[in-house]
């Protein structure tokens, strides 16, 4: 993956939003649908996700414009903690 990064241009400044999946005793309820924790910028959304205890964080996702080949429509949260260690370096 590191040649796809230092290839590929991601916008930290594109518009995003952090999203919340309703919970029971830690558990994504998926007949229910996430709501809206903060929008912003990717780099603020990022940012607040990782803000999130690590054993909350699979109940969040990021949605913002796709940028392929790392960026999509929805950031799972294993993408988001890749997406924050490239940040660093970029």
């Amino acid at each position: 993956m590191g040649d796809v990064v230092a290839e590929s241009k991601v916008d930290f400044g594109a518009f995003a939003v952090l999203n919340k999946w309703p919970s029971l005793a830690n558990q994504r309820q998926p007949d229910r649908e996430p709501y809206q924790v903060i929008e912003g910028t990717l780099d603020q959304c990022i940012s607040a996700f990782m803000e999130k205890p690590a054993a909350t964080r699979h109940l969040y996702e990021i949605r913002t414009a796709a940028q392929p080949p790392l960026v999509t429509g929805i950031l799972s949260p294993e993408q988001v903690i890749e997406l924050s260690r490239w940040r660093e370096f970029l």
